[in-house]
């Protein structure tokens, strides 16, 4: 996905998990992340999607601290 456009990368991520896949970052600078998109039925990696996007990179920001978060 790194080299061409497929939208909104927000967008791209929610229809994923809304299919039952699954996406993990592997990596994430302060200016880019790096996103496996990976299939829900054994988790191959299907394909990357890489973006500097301030909005992609706040979701995901957003959903680790969320995940890294004890329970109240």
């Amino acid at each position: 996905m790194s080299d061409r456009s497929h939208g909104n990368p927000v967008e791209t991520l929610v229809r994923w998990e809304e299919h039952g896949a699954v996406w993990r970052v592997l990596e994430r600078t302060p200016s880019q992340v790096t996103v496996a998109l990976c299939r829900c039925d054994g988790g191959e990696e299907v394909e990357r999607l890489v973006s500097g996007d301030p909005e992609l990179l706040a979701f995901v920001d957003e959903r680790e601290a969320a995940v890294d978060s004890p329970p109240p």
